[in-house]
């Protein structure tokens, strides 16, 4: 085998820990790993020749910029710099800012629509578009199979504005909004390819939704949307063409809606269906899979990446930084804890179908009283059926006014945004029922993002693990402060911090022992 050795300036090369650990933080130079009389040290400088007189060369680790991670191809799709997204939290926790300041440092930000009526919609993809010509962002798109009313306004909203890339979250099946939103993109290249101008970033946790975004879209729901004059009959056909969704983001144990999966079975599992799918259907470019659910530092954003994924999301990290949409109090707790801080509790959007969410139990009452209603709802078939004594604690430790008054705002609030809710529910007690207690899970997101003081227990904050890790990782420096805390900042840490550790396992593998 072929010896080689280095030669350099005798003073570049570093023999201490601090010195070699700031050689592999070098991340745009080569680190070569040398052996002389001194010992083993580490070196930027110099360069590398078959046999010689010079130092021995034990190892050598190429240049890893943070912006080479990841699937380039996943980069050049949206044009970023880093293979790196920032997930969408309802409610527009994930801003307007959070998604700009993403945007200019080259990372992509998906904006939280999922709750949101029209109005402030509107508002902040004019806001986004405007701050951001020409660069990187995405809105989110959530399944709302109790409010169709929303998600169909969000995709009127996407084709009229242009807005290019959504993030599909909380899917169980396709429906014909995120279906129109795909296809009404599509065009014939003179070619005779698919150009794809609507993207979708698909946000899922099981394997058949996976396989239901990796596929075509369904013939019928493409009839009926032909039907409907929504698409044409040149984008029905291309759609056979091509998957519903360009890229899959793996989600794992993440804040907010999860199926607590853990990443290290997940993410094989859903590689191997998207190859099994790209053999069977040989689409242009293969769909990319992305990883979420967890990664809250550099060393998961890695294992992440040494998995396959084309492109790592964080969620939970960004609740606590400064461009968030919540409140000062919220992003404290965030701070604050810990990674077994964290439990279920049911969803405002579908608590009639039984679905939890991850939120953070320190600081607040939010998830037990949450699981109280739902424990309630199981139980009885309507208001009046609640016993007395049940009734009163609801009204004075929960609710904090009458039920009754509570249903009256309901009626107030969904004949502003979607009467056939009040309808349905004159018909239907426990749907009645349903509504009033989905007043409380929906205000608590609300209270926590506006700060509502008196109210601090029932704060309704998603939050993954990945917080906790992020907090111990942080622990000492100056990222352990929210105020400290910039998402564009934080992702390029954890992507630099990500590169870092490559090469210093790159080391490790090579047979140098690194500190």
């Amino acid at each position: 085998m072929q010896n080689y050795t280095w030669s350099g300036p005798a003073e570049s090369v570093a023999y201490d820990a601090e010195g070699m650990a700031a050689r592999v933080r070098a991340l745009d130079a080569p680190c070569y790993a040398v052996r002389d009389a001194r010992g083993v040290g580490l070196t930027n400088e110099g360069g590398v020749q078959p046999g010689g007189d010079g130092a021995e060369v034990l190892a050598l680790v190429p240049p890893t910029p943070a912006q080479q991670l990841g699937d380039p191809g996943f980069r050049a799709a949206y044009g970023l710099e880093y293979a790196y997204m920032a997930g969408s939290m309802a409610n527009g926790i994930s801003s307007a800012e959070m998604v700009i300041a993403l945007g200019k440092a080259g990372m992509l930000g998906a904006f939280g629509a999922g709750g949101l009526p029209p109005e402030p919609l509107e508002a902040a993809i004019k806001q986004v578009q405007a701050a951001l010509p020409g660069r990187p962002y995405a809105f989110n798109l959530i399944n709302s199979p109790n409010e169709p009313a929303l998600e169909r306004g969000a995709v009127e909203l996407y084709l009229r504005h242009g807005v290019r890339v959504i993030e599909a979250s909380a899917y169980l099946a396709l429906t014909p909004y995120v279906v129109q939103y795909r296809v009404a993109g599509l065009e014939a290249g003179p070619d005779g390819d698919v150009v794809i101008r609507n993207r979708i970033i698909a946000k899922v946790s099981r394997r058949e939704v996976a396989t239901r975004f990796m596929q075509p879209a369904p013939a019928k729901l493409l009839a009926d949307l032909r039907a409907q004059g929504l698409i044409t009959e040149t984008q029905a056909r291309l759609a056979e063409r091509v998957p519903m969704a360009d890229d899959v983001t793996v989600e794992a144990d993440s804040g907010g809606h999860t199926d607590n999966r853990p990443l290290v079975c997940l993410m094989p599992s859903l590689l191997e269906l998207r190859d099994e799918l790209q053999a069977q259907y040989g689409y242009a470019t293969p769909v990319r899979i992305g990883a979420a659910g967890g990664i809250g530092t550099p060393a998961a954003a890695l294992g992440a990446l040494m998995m396959g994924a084309a492109y790592v999301l964080t969620g939970s990290v960004n609740h606590s930084c400064v461009e968030a949409g919540t409140s000062p109090h919220v992003k404290q707790l965030l701070a604050q804890a810990a990674m077994t801080d964290v439990m279920m509790a049911p969803a405002a959007d579908m608590f009639e179908m039984g679905v939890n969410l991850q939120v953070l139990k320190r600081g607040t009452m939010f998830p037990m009283r949450a699981r109280k209603l739902y424990e309630l709802y199981q139980a009885y078939d309507s208001l009046e059926a609640l016993p007395a004594a049940e009734r009163q604690k609801l009204e004075q430790q929960i609710f904090k006014r009458e039920l009754d008054a509570v249903w009256a705002e309901c009626v107030a609030f969904f004949n502003r945004r979607d009467p056939a809710q009040i309808e349905k529910a004159q018909q239907n007690p426990k749907r009645q029922m349903a509504l009033v207690f989905r007043w409380y899970l929906g205000l608590a997101t609300r209270w926590a993002v506006m700060g509502e003081p008196g109210r601090e227990v029932d704060y309704q904050i998603w939050c993954g693990p990945a917080m906790g890790a992020f907090n111990d990782w942080a622990r000492g420096t100056e990222l352990e402060l929210p105020e400290n805390r910039h998402v564009a900042d934080v992702g390029l840490r954890l992507m630099a911090g990500a590169a870092m550790l490559y090469r210093a396992q790159a080391l490790r593998v090579q047979g140098v022992p690194f500190p």
